[in-house]
């Protein structure tokens, strides 16, 4: 299929995920720009028509074409997706600002909560973008690799504006892709970043060889927490068992594809977090997340025990081990109440 010249996209973020959601765009006849800051890796991009760093075996589509000039990857796009990390968002967003067209619509794919203030992307967008211009967010259980060879994935666009989440949701949608729709903004937003925590505890506790039960055991108290947090900033308890909730905390839990997972298995096994982040190479956005899922959890008044031992491994240096002992020498109590 060529490019169609009636819809331009515009993808912010050459990374693993902006490269996959640009491929899958590209790949159904969409004209679809590449935006990376970085102008050695955009130059790569180009010459050898694959992300070569994040997904070597995946050729570009002929409509995808990488960019450094942000003002010209913006003019012609009505809709832009942002996919960066949690902690560039609001300086990438700044960034875009002067250059988005009056009508263009934003789309993110970022997990994560801002580092200081606790805030939601969709907060962050308010402030920088306004609270006019359509946007929303998409989340779900959905690898880049996985994406990008077109394996079957499902996923769930959140937005105030249900018209823009059905649009993206039919826009993105392929054979093997498939979107649905949510008016849960803050659910979905905080089920793919505390998840990012939990998996991170998921790696720990299966690098130390616990086995399967423990896997799932926490599995299902994290989704407990997830919950807690979840009803309390104002989320709805179904959105936390669906795709962006129970499925992506299933994703990235289990599989060795999770950066976040990744890391607590190297912690797990004796390095130190700058090891694991080397090895990685890439951004683990499970390390920045506890640290606000603990402050919010402490704002809010609600218990999340999983995390606060996360938290203590990363930022207090203790044992892993000595973490999963303390989750076991809590007072007994309810499954439920």
């Amino acid at each position: 299929m060529q490019p169609s010249e009636a819809r331009c996209i515009t993808v912010i973020g050459a990374g693993s995920w902006g490269t996959a959601l640009a491929t899958l765009l590209a790949r159904k006849g969409l004209r679809t720009l590449l935006w990376g800051h970085e102008p050695e890796h955009v130059a790569r991009l180009r010459r050898e028509r694959c992300n070569s760093e994040f997904l070597p075996d995946i050729p570009f589509p002929d409509g995808l074409e990488p960019v450094t000039d942000l003002p010209a990857a913006l003019a012609p796009a009505r809709d832009v997706l942002v996919a960066v990390p949690s902690h560039a968002f609001r300086e990438v967003l700044t960034r875009l600002r002067p250059h988005l067209a009056p009508a263009a619509r934003v789309l993110w794919a970022t997990k994560g909560l801002e580092l200081g203030s606790g805030k939601l992307m969709h907060q962050v967008v308010a402030e920088v973008l306004g609270e006019r211009r359509p946007c929303g967010v998409i989340s779900g259980p959905t690898f880049a690799r996985e994406v990008a060879k077109g394996l079957p994935t499902a996923a769930t666009i959140a937005s105030a504006d249900p018209a823009f989440a059905a649009d993206m949701a039919e826009i993105l949608h392929t054979d093997s892709f498939r979107s649905y729709t949510s008016d849960d903004v803050v659910g979905v937003q905080l089920g793919g970043a505390v998840k990012n925590v939990l998996a991170i505890a998921a790696g720990i506790s299966d690098g130390l060889g616990f086995g399967a039960n423990a896997r799932a055991a926490l599995i299902t108290r994290g989704l407990a927490e997830i919950f807690r947090l979840g009803q309390a900033m104002g989320g709805r308890q179904e959105t936390f068992m669906g795709l962006a909730g129970l499925g992506d905390l299933v994703l990235t839990c289990t599989d060795d594809q999770s950066r976040n997972r990744r890391f607590g298995l190297a912690l797990a096994r004796g390095q130190s977090q700058e090891q694991a982040h080397t090895a990685i190479g890439q951004v683990v956005e499970g390390v920045q997340t506890a640290r606000v899922v603990v402050d919010l959890a402490r704002e809010h008044t609600v218990e999340m025990p999983i995390t606060e031992q996360v938290f203590k491994v990363l930022y207090q240096a203790l044992d892993p081990r000595d973490a999963v002992a303390a989750l076991f020498a809590r007072e007994l109590k309810a499954e439920f109440g």
